[in-house]
């Protein structure tokens, strides 16, 4: 029985701004406390008060190496004949050798994770954002994975294994749920890094749920993951940035959301007063 392991490798860059230059003191009065500054420091974004350094726009290239090694295995394993033997072999080491009952688990584990970021910050273990601003980043992760998903399937057109429809290649659930284990991970990273095991841990049972539904190949599984994974890191670099340039001032006159519905991606404005 071959057995399947997922390794999930977190790279995760951090920047800290040098302090090269020297530290000017500001002018004061005989009874004002000493007060220093450097002019030529910059710093890191703060989401409180809604500053972007130039640091924050840097994008995150390590760590999108995992995810894009994964999804270059999913498109390599389209043209690639030892690739897709290996398919077959996983698929008849699953459910050609053993059959079994279907299960609909897998339906409702691909939302674990974000809804475990809900329930923690409802208990009061609260993680990195606000509810405005985790949701807003949740729905961008989900924008950006639901795109490319949506796309690469009406693309490449891949029979999926139990021959149901042409649609196998990337699998959607696995996007999904690796889209809501890094957003778990954003989150409380700095509270705890188990909260990112945690979550990866549903979504990895998420991606093995849906070959053993004979619902999509090894290689649509990989590529989901990975697809997850870097929506939502791109949406967590993306985000400080939209948020700078819209909203500078705490309150914001013009709120700016991405909607779905009926099966159509759009944008809602809404002008506060």
């Amino acid at each position: 029985m071959i057995k399947l392991a997922t390794v999930v490798v977190l790279a995760c860059a951090s920047y800290m701004p040098a302090q090269s230059q020297p530290i000017v003191p500001i002018e004061r009065s005989s009874d004002t406390i000493p007060t220093y500054t450097n002019p030529f420091s910059s710093g890191r974004f703060d989401w409180q008060q809604g500053q972007a350094s130039s640091a924050s726009r840097v994008f995150p290239i390590k760590s999108m190496i995992v995810p894009g090694i994964m999804v270059a295995y999913g498109f390599t394993a389209l043209n690639s004949r030892s690739l897709k033997n290996f398919n077959s072999k996983v698929k008849e080491e699953i459910w050609t050798e053993s059959p079994h009952k279907k299960t609909g688990i897998d339906n409702y584990l691909l939302f674990a994770p974000a809804v475990s970021v809900y329930a923690l910050n409802a208990m009061g273990i609260h993680g990195k954002n606000n509810f405005k601003d985790r949701t807003i980043l949740y729905i961008m992760s989900n924008l950006i994975a639901n795109g490319a998903v949506f796309s690469l399937k009406s693309w490449t057109h891949q029979l999926r294994p139990d021959g149901s429809a042409y649609n196998s290649f990337p699998s959607g659930h696995t996007a999904e749920a690796f889209a809501s284990a890094e957003f778990m991970r954003q989150e409380y990273k700095d509270v705890s890094p188990w909260y990112g095991v945690a979550g990866y841990a549903m979504a990895t049972a998420t991606g093995v749920l849906r070959m053993y539904n004979n619902k999509h190949w090894c290689s649509d599984v990989i590529t989901g993951a990975g697809i997850g994974m870097a929506s939502t890191k791109i949406a967590y670099w993306l985000y400080p940035i939209i948020k700078h340039s819209l909203w500078k001032d705490k309150q914001p006159g013009v709120v700016v959301m991405p909607t779905y519905q009926s099966g159509t991606f759009g944008v809602s404005l809404a002008k506060v007063f």
